[in-house]
Order: C-alpha cells, then structure tokens, then sequence
C-alpha cells in the first residue's frame, strides 16, 4: 500500500539537507577547494532567516536593506563558527549572532536616527524633478537625468531614493511606557524567541528568493550577499541605476509580503 505524502516532507528533507551541508562544512579542511563553493551555498540558504529579523528593526531608522546587509554579516560569523557536535540548531545558534550585528548597527548609529535636513531637501528635489521628467519624457527618468534636472550629484540622487521610508525619530535607548514604567526600547527589539522558530519552520519562508523572478533573484544576492553597489550592480546588469533601486525595493517588498502573509 502507498504511504500518504507528509505535507511537511519537503520542508523535513530540506532541514536535513541544511545540517549535511553543515556538518560537512565543519569537517572540512580550511584549503579545501570544496569548502568555498558548500559555504555559499549554506550562507544563501539560510539568508531568508536574516531577512526576517531585520524585518523585526523596520522603522527604527534605517533602511530594511541596510539591516538585511548587517545581519549578513552576522549569519557568515555563525557559519564560520557553528560547531554541530554541540548539539545546537543552527538557526538557534545564528540568532544571536545575526541580531547582535543589527543592533551594534543601531549603537554605531547613536541610537536615535533622523533624517538630516540637507536629505529631506534631497528628497523634494528628486520628487519633483523625477514627475517633471516623467511628464515630459513619457517614461521613468534615469538617476543621471534626475540629476541633472535637480542639480544635484548621481549619488545623491540614489541617496534620496534610498532613504524614502528609512528613517523615523524613534531611540534604541530613550525611555518609553504609557505606565509610567520606563523601557529601553533597544530591550523590545530581537531576542530569540518563539518567533523566529516558527519563521524558520514556516514552508513559505525559504522559497523567497525562489519566487522572484531570475533578475530580481541576482540583484538582491549581489546587493545582499555580494555587498555590491547599486552602481555596480546597473553596470553588470546593463540597467539604469534608478532601476536597479525600483527593483530591489519592490523584491524586498515582496519578500515582506510573503512573510507577513504566513505569520
């Protein structure tokens, strides 16, 4: 008689797969030629859980882009250091490692973020050139057309871009509480807890990268993983660099998307 098909069958084999490649990273030599190629693909496999902790640090004051960077950082220290004889999950084990990157990210910062104010004029200068063109043009400006319209220089234009929804006046240390008790607000951001379990488990997470379309899927690992500028990234790809900013935040929305639809 056949056996029925377990629902979570894919996602079981897919964890089990996850901690062969693990526990063959850890045996392996540091001059193996086989250990560059098998730690990419462990650091890719896990980046959704990076991705889903830096959603927990959106509208704190910093783009969700730049936390997903940070933590990358973290996640590539726990593979390095991720002993499996301990007996530990290594999503239990990268955690801590990936959240305390992001949150010495917000310390570096000085807690409290706001927008300065030569940015929020940036920002207006791109908006109403970016309409301008559009109008005149027909179609969506290139940074360097926008540039040129605003007076100002690429980089600044891709900096107004990027900060669109990035910043927000709260503090990683100010007190807070309508109770009268005072809280640090860095206390209410990570942590491991039950959350992230469910996240990591969770089918629909893992295939986020998966579901973007091939182009899409290159520009956020090079952006992300690949620490490559969005310069770069327009170069290789022979697209504008306005393009590659609308890109990424439309993936990473979708990523969002689909994570929210599962919590």
């Amino acid at each position: 008689m056949n056996q029925p098909n377990h629902p979570h069958q894919p996602l079981v084999e897919r964890r089990e797969g996850d901690r062969q490649m693990l526990r063959e990273f850890a045996a392996m030599a540091p001059h193996d030629p086989a250990r560059s190629p098998l730690r990419d693909r462990i650091i890719t496999s896990h980046m959704p859980l990076v991705i889903a902790m830096a959603q927990r640090f959106r509208d704190r004051g910093e783009p969700l882009d730049d936390l997903i960077q940070v933590g990358m950082i973290g996640l590539v220290n726990a593979v390095d250091r991720f002993d499996p004889g301990r007996g530990l999950e290594f999503s239990t084990f990268a955690t801590p490692t990936i959240i305390g990157e992001i949150k010495r990210h917000f310390r570096d910062r000085g807690g409290a973020i706001r927008i300065p104010r030569r940015l929020q004029e940036s920002r207006v200068r791109v908006n109403e050139s970016t309409e301008a063109l559009a109008t005149s043009l027909g179609r969506s400006p290139t940074v360097r057309e926008v540039a040129a319209h605003s007076g100002l220089t690429d980089d600044e234009v891709l900096d107004a871009l990027e900060s669109a929804h990035a910043y927000s006046a709260l503090s990683l240390d100010n007190g807070g509480g309508d109770d009268g008790h005072s809280f640090s607000l860095s206390d209410t951001l990570g942590g491991d807890d039950a959350e992230f379990e469910q996240i990591e488990v969770r089918e629909t997470v893992i295939p986020l990268l998966a579901a973007l379309d091939p182009r899409a899927r290159r520009i956020v690992v090079m952006r992300f993983y690949e620490n490559r500028s969005q310069s770069e990234i327009a170069q290789e790809m022979g697209i504008s660099q306005m393009h590659v900013s609308r890109l990424l935040a439309r993936s990473l929305a979708q990523m969002r998307d689909t994570l929210g639809a599962d919590l």
